[in-house]
């Protein structure tokens, strides 16, 4: 059994994190010493190092939660797991198309600069209507 400091060290996740996970409900709450301290078993060390893999690839904490009951049953299914990590997936690469846009419309804004002018054509830019497809109104249409 080890303590939670321990359990930190060898699950490389942050000791007020591990009470997080707990109050949270991701991992079951640990046994506790005579003395009141929580003590981990390698088995819950290994839980709290499966949240932080899952943690680390951007799944959130439900999907996380359901993966954990998943691991629970003998007759699991795989396939759940594809769907739910290939949806996960799709949001990732929603992602980056919108920070792909984000980053062209500021390198387009950015290029036209020039240092120590008063005149700045970027903020000038921004003050306009007319940005086309970057403007949050038609977004939302």
């Amino acid at each position: 059994m080890f303590t939670i400091g321990k359990a930190s060290e060898q699950s490389g996740v942050n000791i007020e994190t591990i009470r997080y996970y707990e109050r949270e409900g991701v991992v079951p709450k640990p046994g506790r010493s005579a003395g009141g301290r929580r003590l981990y078993s390698p088995d819950e060390i290994a839980k709290l190092r499966f949240v932080r893999r899952c943690r680390d690839l951007g799944f959130p904490i439900s999907i996380i939660q359901t993966f954990l009951s998943l691991t629970e049953q003998d007759d699991r299914s795989c396939g759940e797991v594809k769907t739910l990590a290939e949806n996960h997936l799709d949001e990732i690469n929603a992602k980056i198309e919108n920070l792909t846009r984000l980053r062209e419309a500021l390198l387009s804004l950015s290029s036209n600069c020039d240092e120590g002018t008063a005149a700045c054509p970027m903020l000038d830019s921004l003050m306009k209507d007319g940005l086309g497809e970057n403007r949050p109104e038609q977004a939302r249409h």
